[in-house]
């Protein structure tokens, strides 16, 4: 792995929420609570698309980040990137990989270099995406110093979604927050 990002692990402490409960804009709810592929909807608005690997470790899950599919204390990968569309970055994304998910087929996943995990997944069939939760992230959150660093300013909450996928019976959680100035707030 190539070396990693000085804010690697950003992480994303917070109260993720079932969307029903959120008060937010027609086109932001649209992107937050689209079950495609985020990946192919970002190369759709933009001429070049693009992935910056922060960084990629084996940590233990935290409590905040368990849930019924990955358990607190279990071992995963842990992989951090940035989705540039056209030089801006519109997207930071976290991604769990519990190494119990990472065999047969599912090992490629361990070593994605700069190539989409979206992509990859959404090739599959027959994945499955468990519900989508969502979350506000203030100019005190640990996503903001990523925002901050890419000389992004944080005037209002950036909004994130995260959920569960489950590929061959293998989960792993994808989160994903929009950067200020990303495509999903702009009406």
């Amino acid at each position: 792995m190539a070396t990693q990002h000085s804010l690697f692990p950003v992480q994303l402490p917070t109260i993720w929420q079932t969307p029903n409960n959120v008060v937010i804009s027609n086109t932001l709810r649209d992107w937050l609570l689209d079950p495609a592929s985020l990946t192919a909807r970002l190369k759709h608005h933009s001429k070049k698309f693009r992935i910056e690997v922060l960084g990629q470790a084996i940590e233990p899950c935290s409590d905040l980040e368990a849930n019924t599919d990955i358990l607190a204390g279990e071992k995963v990968l842990v992989r951090e990137v940035l989705l540039y569309c056209d030089g801006i970055a519109q997207v930071f994304a976290r991604s769990l990989l519990p190494l119990k998910s990472l065999t047969g087929e599912q090992q490629q996943l361990a070593d994605l270099g700069t190539q989409s995990l979206g992509q990859v997944l959404f090739n599959h069939p027959e994945l499955v995406r468990k519900k989508i939760e969502v979350a506000a992230f203030d100019q005190q959150s640990t996503v903001a110093k990523i925002a901050e660093h890419l000389s992004l300013k944080v005037l209002q909450p950036m909004w994130g979604r995260r959920s569960v996928f489950v590929l061959d019976a293998k989960p792993l959680m994808v989160a994903e927050v929009f950067l200020p100035g990303a495509f999903a707030y702009q009406e």
